[in-house]
């Protein structure tokens, strides 16, 4: 199927590694021009390096903290004066810490709100006046939005934020022809899902293997998943191949999640 991306132009928030690296070499890999940002330069530079030497596709990179209103506006404006109007956006961001509610303070609430959920609105709000008919927005969100998990609080409380935003604004920003949607990743092999194992064991005294036994024994498809199968269901509903798709969640989880 041809996703209508070629020559597109991308935004991809934290996207050095895990879940944005797999969606913008998805995207790369159908012909996008993709911006790629993360707080490392480092990082970020080579990962836009290696997706333009395996994917032929133009990349820029920039150093953004998406935390700062004032660098996500500088990555929005960078992008759009090198290549004109933005078609995609990826919303995404490292998660807050693991901790109950219980354990956490004003300031870990307070830390949660700037990373997950103003972040999610600035990034958005910001490019939106860059966007014409066509353009897409998908935020990378969690399970947790409909299955709360034990000792992430914080992250459930920010996505479902999350959740209700972009709903609200699939809404207003419809008669633009501006689509939004979520993508919730189930058990994707990843740095963040390795730390959360890693935290699970330590609480609970199990090796870190057993903890990841236990987790592949819930998932119906018997593994975790892949960043390139998280990025490729992305750079689906980013694309105009999904362009009668608006206030969708889709799960990427192996069929984990329980609910209907």
């Amino acid at each position: 199927m041809e996703l209508g991306l070629k020559d597109k132009v991308a935004l991809v928030a934290a996207s050095s590694k895990g879940l944005g690296y797999g969606v913008a070499k998805a995207l790369a890999a159908n012909g996008a021009k993709v911006s790629l940002c993360s707080r490392s330069a480092d990082d970020v530079a080579a990962a836009a390096e290696t997706i333009a030497a395996d994917y032929g596709a133009e990349t820029l990179a920039t150093a953004c903290d998406v935390r700062v209103a004032a660098e996500i506006e500088a990555w929005v404006e960078k992008t759009a004066s090198a290549w004109g109007a933005i078609d995609c956006l990826l919303v995404n961001a490292g998660g807050p810490p693991a901790m109950t509610l219980s354990e956490a303070s004003d300031d870990d609430f307070q830390a949660a709100f700037e990373l997950t959920l103003l972040s999610s609105f600035r990034m958005i709000r910001m490019t939106v006046p860059h966007m014409g008919a066509g353009g897409s927005i998908l935020t990378v969100t969690s399970s947790s939005i409909r299955e709360p998990s034990p000792r992430l609080g914080l992250s459930t409380v920010m996505r479902a934020g999350v959740a209700g935003l972009v709903k609200t604004l699939a809404d207003e920003l419809a008669g633009d022809g501006i689509r939004l949607n979520n993508l919730i990743p189930g058990r994707i092999d990843t740095d963040r899902v390795a730390q959360l194992d890693a935290v699970t064991s330590e609480k609970t005294g199990i090796s870190l293997d057993e903890v990841k036994a236990r987790a592949i024994a819930n998932i119906p498809l018997g593994r975790y998943g892949t960043i390139d199968d998280f990025g490729r269901a992305g750079a689906f509903l980013l694309s105009p191949a999904a362009s009668y798709i608006t206030g969708a969640t889709l799960r990427v989880d192996g069929g984990a999640m329980r609910s209907i």
